[in-house]
């Protein structure tokens, strides 16, 4: 395995535990500060949003390079 592969495979495994560790942060603070559906549902549409560009972007890219 050559580092290219080795760090495609890390990256790609570890900002996925961390995208998955970032909705459980936003579900945990939700769920202490009793934030209820409409609540939970702001939460993770605004603290979410963040996550949703960046996996948006890398997509994009590779769309584009693929292209």
């Amino acid at each position: 395995m050559s580092e290219e592969q080795f760090t495609n495979i890390s990256m790609a495994v570890l900002l996925t535990g961390l995208i998955l560790f970032m909705g459980f942060i936003i579900w945990d603070l939700g769920k202490k500060s009793n934030a209820g559906r409409f609540g939970m549902f702001v939460l993770f549409l605004a603290l979410g949003f963040g996550v949703t560009g960046f996996v948006f972007k890398e997509l994009l890219v590779s769309y584009i390079i693929a292209k």
